[in-house]
């Protein structure tokens, strides 16, 4: 049985989560169908482009994504910080961007003086789009929406495009942040899409790279804030140019074309997190096999399982002999 979204998402204990959603009826999303030699290589295109525009207006920031053939990973934050911070007239703007709203909502910007009563089931609205521009749910549902509605009327029928409920994955500490995101980033060339980081279209990993060759940081990307500090800014907790290298090494190192040896990858993010060399390639080729729910090491799985009231801790051999 499914369990509850709200019984995966656990923002005191990380901010961080997976999420993949997936095509039903062996529909594509993107490539070349085989059978009929159409190219839905364009819908790529459409995925990449609306998650980065919802990320703009949601509270949620994207820290890694690849658009594959009938399925996308997306590793997303969660900002509900920043989504309290923001003024009534704030949220109703951001929310006004991606759908038309209330009567009363559009009153209150268009200017006019609400009544009491009014303001009541106003307020109440405002608190309702508030939470929902913190809700991986939400983000999720107006994403895969729009590309459905597009790929029915391109393809000219109806039904579902995706699987009725995308997949969610807590990521409980910096090891399981790491690993989720070199897996996601590595997906093209593991399915052999690409040959190389740079080569892999629509992907986090390219993005970051080109920005690179600037020494910059993609603005529609969470950026990399560098080694935990005591006064941390917002940001993935490692540094840029040790994991773009670490991505590098191991794409080679998972292409039979390539030379490499797993023996020496001695890397400052690999030792900081703790995670084995030989550990760390089958994270990042069989993430989502080894792992079904929440990742992260014992202690963290200890914690995310009480806040939730959830007796089980799923993954919790695997956690222990991969992340430990």
């Amino acid at each position: 049985m499914a369990i509850a979204r709200k019984r995966q998402i656990s923002l005191v204990d990380t901010k961080y989560y997976h999420c993949i959603s997936r095509c039903v009826r062996r529909a594509f999303l993107c490539g070349e169908d085989r059978f009929t030699g159409q190219s839905y290589e364009h819908r790529r295109g459409w995925v990449e482009d609306k998650l980065l525009e919802l990320a703009k207006v949601f509270c949620i920031d994207v820290c890694a994504y690849a658009v594959m053939s009938n399925h996308a990973h997306l590793v997303l934050y969660v900002d509900d910080k920043k989504a309290n911070r923001l003024n009534d007239k704030a949220i109703i703007i951001r929310w006004h961007k991606l759908c038309k709203g209330t009567a009363l909502a559009q009153k209150y910007i268009q200017g006019e003086k609400l009544s009491k009563a009014e303001l009541i089931f106003f307020n109440q609205t405002v608190n309702q789009y508030r939470e929902r521009l913190s809700s991986i749910s939400w983000f999720m549902r107006l994403l895969n929406e729009d590309i459905a509605r597009r790929a029915n009327k391109e393809d000219n029928c109806t039904g579902r495009f995706w699987e009725g409920r995308f997949t969610s994955q807590a990521l409980l500490d910096e090891a399981a942040l790491a690993a989720c995101m070199a897996y996601v980033d590595l997906n093209p060339i593991r399915v052999k899409m690409a040959n190389t980081p740079e080569e892999s279209d629509h992907t986090s990993v390219q993005q970051r790279l080109t920005y690179a060759k600037e020494g910059k940081q993609p603005k529609q990307l969470l950026r990399f804030a560098g080694m935990p500090r005591q006064i941390m800014p917002k940001g993935l907790p490692f540094e840029l140019k040790s994991y773009l290298e670490l991505v590098e090494l191991t794409g080679r190192i998972m292409r039979e074309d390539k030379r490499g040896h797993i023996d020496n990858m001695n890397l400052p993010l690999l030792e900081r997190v703790n995670i084995s060399p030989e550990n760390w390639l089958k994270l990042t080729t069989q993430f989502t096999r080894v792992f079904r729910g929440a990742v992260g090491r014992p202690s963290s799985q200890a914690s995310y399982c009480k806040n939730l009231n959830r007796k089980r801790r799923a993954n919790i051999s695997n956690c222990e002999k991969l992340l430990a």
